[in-house]
């Protein structure tokens, strides 16, 4: 939607999907561990409810979904949701593989089309991080979007965000989202704040767990020229963490 103040308002969702499993309480962690294992537990019942909650938005970032492999079926669940939601454009970014029996990877679906997409493996103790970049729009002034999944330690988050500063440092128009396992007051948020455009939220808004949100950990980061509003938390199926949707404007010139 053009509004007539010559931005663009798109509608963003951030969603740990956890490859469309289901977990309600803590105990479903051991109790139904086997579902990360194996194709059962109802997972593409689970995706059609998440795809029809992504196909109200323009774009919309994915973490843990399985790009095929044992437990989802050998189904690429990414295009499987683009698929359903009718998005025309998806790509994903495959970051961890236990054989094949279960993989996660980062995805993108998205209305408009991106002018180019890469994928960067991310530092840490244990490999299989990743982000997602996909860039919209000419030139340095066009809309970038990332999409992350940081790690449980505070060490290695502080160098997957330092390199993701990096790789945002030059970008004016940029959105960051994704499972950042931290709140965005932590010290290793800092290296964003203060090396690219991207502010902290104005709400923190807790995702985790879904079934007794108390913790701020999902988030979509704006730069300080562009404007978001109706930032809330909505179910992702029977996910542990709940999905994360934001309205953002964005210049026009962003986008061509």
């Amino acid at each position: 939607m053009t509004t007539p103040t010559g931005k663009r308002r798109l509608r963003v969702l951030s969603a740990n999907i956890q490859a469309g499993s289901s977990t309600r309480r803590y105990s479903d962690y051991v109790t139904r561990s086997w579902s990360h294992a194996l194709p059962a537990g109802n997972k593409r019942g689970s995706l059609d409810v998440i795809a029809q909650l992504a196909g109200e938005h323009d774009i919309v970032g994915l973490q843990e979904a399985d790009p095929g492999s044992l437990r989802s079926g050998f189904t690429n669940q990414t295009h499987y949701l683009a698929e359903r939601a009718g998005f025309d454009y998806w790509t994903h970014q495959p970051n961890r593989n236990v054989g094949r029996v279960a993989s996660s990877a980062n995805g993108l679906l998205s209305r408009l089309e991106p002018r180019e997409v890469s994928d960067h493996a991310l530092p840490g103790r244990i490999a299989g991080r990743g982000v997602l970049v996909a860039r919209f729009g000419e030139g340095d002034e066009g809309l970038t979007v990332a999409v992350a999944h940081l790690s449980l330690g505070a060490n290695s988050r502080k160098s997957q965000l330092s390199f993701i500063a990096e790789l945002l440092a030059d970008h004016p128009h940029a959105v960051l989202m994704g499972d950042f396992n931290c709140m965005c007051d932590m010290p290793e948020m800092d290296v964003l704040y203060k090396n690219t455009r991207l502010r902290p939220p104005e709400h923190r808004i807790a995702t985790f767990p879904s079934w007794k949100p108390q913790r701020a950990i999902d988030h979509i980061l704006i730069s300080e020229d562009l404007v978001a509003d109706d930032a809330r938390a909505v179910p992702a199926a029977n996910s542990d963490h709940l999905a994360l949707a934001m309205n953002i404007d964005v210049p026009d010139s962003a986008l061509r």
